[in-house]
C-alpha cells in the first residue's frame, strides 16, 4: 500500500520506517530540510536503538523516500499525521499549529485513489475533541478519518512500532466511514493484527483520543506516588526501594514506575498531563483532574530536593564547587534532553555558581555543540568525576550504574554520590569510602 506520513520527528520518523519494514510504499513529509536531507540518506538524526538499521533497509529497498515537498503524498491511499503537540508557551494548553497546518496541507491532496477514498489517520497527541473537527474537514474533502494513538516508549520505539501491545483505532460516528476506515487500516497493519495477533481495540474518536493521555497520566501518577513515599522514607528512616518492592509483589499494582528518583521528564509525560488538565478546564471538569496538579508539583520537587542534597553535601556552598552531573537525557538509551531533570538540576547548579560537568553518552555530544550555559561536557564518567566535589547520577545509563566505585574514589576530590536513580548498590559504594545518599534510603 501507498503510504504517506507528515511529520518526520521521533514518532513520524520510526513510523514511516517500520511501514516501510512492514512492505509498504511510504514517504515521509517535513518541513525541516536538514532532517529529511539526513533521513533521505538512511542517517538517523537522533539517537533510537534499532532505528537507524531499520532506516537504512528501508531506504535502499526503495520502499522508504523523504520529501519537504506536499505534492509527494499524491497517490497515497493512507496519510498517517505524526507531528508534535508541544505545550504552549505561557499554558498548559497544547500547541496545535503543527497538527492544524498538517490538516491544511494535506485536504488539497484527498482526492479518490482508484481503491475508493483515502484515509487520514491521526496519531499525534491531541486534546480531547480534536479528532471529531478535524473529521469533519477531512469528510468535506472526500476522505475518512481514523483515530489511532501512538504508545512509544523511547529506547523502545522499533519495538513499541513493529509490535505493539494493542492498537486503538477511533472511528466516525457514520458506520459507512468507520467501516472503510477499520478495512483500510486493517490492511495496513495486517502483518501485526493476522501474524501476531495484536490486540485490537474499536473505539469512538473521543475515547481514542484519551487513551494516550490516559495511560501517560496514569503512569506519571505511579511515578510520583512512589516519590511521594521517598520522601515519607526519608523522614521516617525506612527505605523506598524496599516499600516498592514489597508493594510490587500486589499484581494490582505491579513493580513497574515505581523506582524513586528525580522524578520524570521527556517530551511526552510533563506536557501531557499539564495539556490534559487544561483541556478539562476548558469542558468545565477540572476538578476531575486536579489531582494532577499535585502528581506535576510532586514531581518538581524531586528535582529541588536534589539540589538541597546536594548543596549539605558541599557544606551548604555550591559556589566555586565541581559538581559531576552522569547523564543528560531525561532517560537512558535516547538522546533526548527535552524537559530532562537531569539537565535542569545541572543548570541550576551551575546558576549557582557550581563548576558542573555533564556527561552523557549520547546527549552529550549534542549539549556540547550547543550554548550549554556555563556546563562543561565531559567524554567519560572519569573525566567528569576528576576533582568533583560531589557526584549526581542523573540518568540510569549502563556505563554509570557500572562503574567501579573502587577504581574512580581517587579521581574525585570529595567522594561523595547522590543516586538520583536509586540503581547503585549503596553498601558496595559506602565499603570503597564513598558517601551515598539515595531517593527515599536510609
Amino acid at each position: 500500500m501507498q503510504i504517506s506520513v507528515i511529520g518526520c520527528g521521533y514518532l513520524g520518523a520510526v513510523h514511516a520506517a517500520s511501514m516501510a519494514e512492514l512492505g509498504h510504499d511510504v514517504v515521509g513529509i517535513d518541513v525541516n530540510e536538514d532532517k529529511v536531507a539526513l533521513l533521505s540518506a538512511g542517517k538517523a538524526p537522533f539517537h533510537e536503538p534499532g532505528f537507524e538499521e531499520l532506516l537504512q533497509r528501508g531506504v535502499a529497498s526503495g520502499r522508504l523516500r523523504f520529501s519537504t515537498d506536499f505534492a509527494a503524498v499524491a497517490g497515497a491511499r493512507v496519510h498517517f499525521i505524526g507531528v508534535g503537540t508541544p505545550q504552549q508557551a505561557g499554558s498548559y494548553a497544547a500547541d496545535m499549529s503543527q497538527v492544524n497546518g498538517a490538516v491544511a496541507n494535506l485536504l488539497p491532496h484527498l482526492a479518490p485513489t482508484a481503491d475508493g477514498p483515502v484515509l487520514v489517520v491521526g496519531k499525534s497527541t491531541v486534546p480531547v475533541g480534536t479528532a471529531a473537527g478535524i473529521a469533519d474537514q477531512v469528510t468535506a474533502a472526500g476522505g475518512v478519518l481514523v483515530w489511532n494513538p501512538e504508545f512509544l516508549r523511547e529506547g523502545f520505539a522499533v519495538q513499541d512500532t513493529i509490535s505493539p501491545d494493542r492498537m486503538v483505532y477511533g472511528l466516525s460516528p457514520d458506520p459507512e466511514a468507520a467501516r472503510l476506515g477499520q478495512e483500510v487500516l486493517d490492511e495496513v497493519y495486517d502483518n501485526l493484527i493476522t501474524t501476531q495477533g495484536i490486540p485490537r481495540l474499536l473505539t469512538d474518536y473521543a475515547t481514542a483520543e484519551l487513551v494516550k493521555v490516559a495511560a501517560n497520566s496514569f503512569l506519571a501518577t505511579k511515578i510520583s506516588f512512589i516519590n511521594a513515599m521517598a520522601e515519607l522514607c526519608e523522614a521516617t528512616g525506612a527505605d523506598v526501594t524496599q516499600l516498592a518492592a514489597a508493594i510490587g509483589h500486589d499484581d494490582r499494582i505491579g513493580h513497574k514506575f515505581l523506582r524513586a528518583g528525580v522524578g520524570f521528564g521527556g517530551g511526552c509525560l510533563p506536557k501531557d498531563i499539564r495539556a490534559f488538565m487544561a483541556r478539562a478546564e476548558e469542558l468545565g471538569v477540572d476538578e476531575a483532574l486536579g489531582f494532577l496538579r499535585e502528581v506535576d508539583s510532586i514531581n518538581d520537587r524531586r528535582r529541588d530536593h536534589v539540589l538541597t542534597l546536594a548543596t549539605d553535601l558541599l557544606d551548604g556552598a555550591v559556589s566555586g564547587k565541581k559538581v559531576a552531573v552522569l547523564g543528560a537525557s531525561f532517560k537512558p538509551d535516547t538522546d533526548d534532553m527535552r524537559n530532562s531533570p537531569a539537565l535542569d538540576i545541572a543548570h541550576r547548579l551551575a546558576g549557582a555558581g557550581a563548576h558542573v560537568a555533564v556527561t552523557d553518552p549520547q546527549a552529550g555530544p549534542i549539549l556540547a555543540a550547543q550554548d550549554n550555559h556555563g556546563l562543561t561536557v565531559a567524554d567519560t564518567a572519569e573525566d567528569a568525576i576528576t576533582g568533583a566535589d560531589v557526584v549526581l547520577l542523573l540518568t540510569e545509563w549502563r556505563q554509570f550504574r557500572d562503574l567501579d566505585p573502587a577504581a574512580v574514589k581517587d579521581l574525585a576530590n570529595r567522594p561523595a554520590i547522590i543516586d538520583g536513580r536509586n540503581v547503585l548498590d549503596p553498601a558496595q559504594w559506602r565499603a570503597a569510602g564513598w558517601t551515598y545518599h539515595g531517593m527515599g534510603r536510609p
